[in-house]
């Protein structure tokens, strides 16, 4: 219960339901395989999770997203437009609430190699504005512990972007 529903300034009806925001964007992509939407859709939800660590997204990130979603589920421009859309949107509202269940039903689903996948495009995705900030950069490694990925593993996909990274770059 939020804060504005104890007060009774929100009725208990308006509340978004944690479980609907995946469902929105599986089915935007109803015309492919269930399984592999719903794949898709937590993708890009966390995807937009690192994009709006900073409480804005940029073009450029917003770009990536598209790009990531579309190569990978091979979709459309149009339809990996509209699920990184409403990810963005339903990220921004339900914020930190669905967050780690988003990550817990993408570990469950995904192999090894594609929760990696995941985090080089969270990298991508937080590089596309020329920088991965620290904020960005820990987002990613709360997901990678979330999936269950060692240390070593993160380390390795982050030395990746050592040139993208804030840390190293003066003001």
């Amino acid at each position: 219960m939020s804060i504005l529903e104890w007060l009774g300034l929100v009725p208990r009806s308006t509340r978004p339901d944690d479980s609907d925001a995946i469902h929105r964007i599986e089915r935007q992509l109803n015309s492919m395989d269930p399984a592999r939407a719903r794949y898709l859709a937590l993708f890009a939800f966390l995807l937009a999770r690192v994009a709006d660590v900073d409480l804005h997204v940029s073009e450029a990130e917003t770009e990536e997203m598209e790009r990531q979603v579309e190569v990978l589920g091979g979709l459309p421009r149009a339809q990996a437009a509209l699920a990184v859309a409403i990810a963005k949107a339903e990220n921004r509202m339900l914020g930190a609430t669905h967050n780690f269940l988003a990550a817990r039903e993408f570990r469950d689903l995904a192999n090894e190699d594609q929760k990696r996948e995941l985090l080089h495009c969270m990298f991508a995705v937080a590089a596309a504005d020329g920088s991965i900030s620290v904020a960005e950069e820990e987002a990613i490694r709360e997901v990678s512990r979330e999936l269950l990925l060692d240390n070593q593993e993160y380390l390795a996909i982050r030395s990746g972007w050592r040139d993208k990274r804030a840390v190293f770059h003066s003001e």
